[in-house]
């Protein structure tokens, strides 16, 4: 079983590529993350719902999903709060 988050980003920029061999990159920013962290990288080289080839363009709303084993999480425990009167 697996458990996953979704959080909402969007295309900050186009990042060409430094040789014509790389990839074309987009920058991504996650609006739930931490300020230090908002920022991701990832090519710009999706597949639509029909399998055609797409590419994302600055300000495009993108869902970022993130995905694990339930096996690799760690238990937390929560503490209980009492109201002292």
């Amino acid at each position: 079983m697996r458990k996953w988050a979704k959080l909402h980003g969007t295309v900050l920029k186009v990042i060409p590529p430094r040789l014509p061999s790389e990839p074309e990159k987009i920058e991504i920013v996650i609006h739930e993350a931490d300020p230090l962290y908002k920022e991701i990288r990832v090519e710009n080289n999706l597949v639509d719902g029909a399998g055609n080839r797409a590419v994302l363009k600055p300000g495009s709303a993108v869902d970022v999903f993130v995905e694990a084993d339930i096996e690799s999480k760690t238990k937390v425990a929560v503490p209980l709060l009492q109201s002292v009167v």
